[in-house]
């Protein structure tokens, strides 16, 4: 996976303009962030950088008296999960009906499970979605409280896999999932295999553009993408979803909500329900 590394220089530095700083460039799909005694750090895909949107950014920066210069380098190419990988992540539980591990942290007989619960296994390599993240979290708690035998879904930025791999444990006919990333996307299939629904899971490598071409209609679509790729990708999903079909959308802040409802309604979509985690949000629409 390649990233871009944004040194940024904030003058004067102050801990507020970096916290505001990062929210902003985290909308326009940077991922993590370092603070530095100038400024701070960023990173970003490559794939998924856009210079025009982060100048906007700066140029429309909200403390009028702050300065703002940044260099972009090309970063190291390693394995960004490499710590990760080696230590894994305890079990992640969500409504006492999922439960969400690695391969070597097991969930342990004290957790209170109810016995109709399910379990999915995750060997990330190099993708996002292991439930530790409240956005991953809080679609997953939608699955769980929905009907979804025999539903066709749709994955947009499948990662892992870990929500097409929820949907087909719950019940899901068939899962479609894509990702820009082509280590995301593999590893969706192997995901898929280890949990034992690779017969259903389909899994592609590109972006939404895919969809342009996609025959197939789906029951449930669901994506977990920052705010600027969900409102450049929503008419592409619309296309493929049935007239009744449910959007399941997240990967944005709470105040990012209402731009993002004005954009579904635009497109014949009524929002449902609202879910919130730490400032993240998770909104649930139905097609019309």
């Amino acid at each position: 996976m390649k990233y871009f590394e944004v040194d940024f220089t904030i003058t004067p530095l102050s801990e507020d303009a970096q916290d505001v700083l990062s929210a902003l460039a985290a909308e326009a799909g940077f991922e993590t962030f370092e603070q530095t005694e100038i400024g701070m750090k960023g990173y970003v895909q490559q794939a998924l950088f856009n210079e025009d949107s982060l100048q906007q950014i700066i140029a429309s920066f909200p403390f009028s008296d702050i300065k703002i210069a940044y260099q972009v380098i090309e970063a190291e190419d390693k394995d960004w999960n490499e710590q990760w990988e080696q230590e894994g992540f305890e079990p992640i539980i969500v409504a006492n009906r999922l439960a969400i591990h690695d391969g070597r942290h097991l969930p342990t007989s004290d957790i209170n499970l109810l016995p109709s619960s399910i379990d999915i296994e995750i060997d990330a390599h190099l993708a996002f979605g292991t439930g530790t993240h409240e956005t991953t979290r809080m679609i997953c708690g939608v699955l769980l409280d929905s009907e979804l035998k025999k539903k066709r879904v749709l994955d947009c930025g499948c990662g892992t896999g870990i929500l097409g791999i929820c949907a087909l444990k719950l019940g899901a006919e068939k899962c479609v999932g894509y990702d820009i990333d082509e280590w995301s996307s593999d590893n969706t299939r192997h995901n898929a295999v280890i949990n034992q629904v690779d017969d259903r899971m389909t899994s592609l490598n590109g972006d939404a553009t895919l969809l342009d071409s996609m025959i197939e209609r789906f029951d449930v679509v669901m994506a977990n993408i920052n705010r600027n790729i969900l409102l450049q990708d929503m008419p592409r999903f619309v296309s493929v979803m049935e007239p009744d079909a449910t959007l399941i959308l997240s990967g944005f802040y709470a105040c990012d909500c209402k731009i993002l409802e004005n954009k579904a309604n635009e497109l014949g979509l009524k929002l449902k329900q609202t879910r919130s985690d730490n400032d993240w949000a998770c909104m649930v629409f139905k097609r019309q």
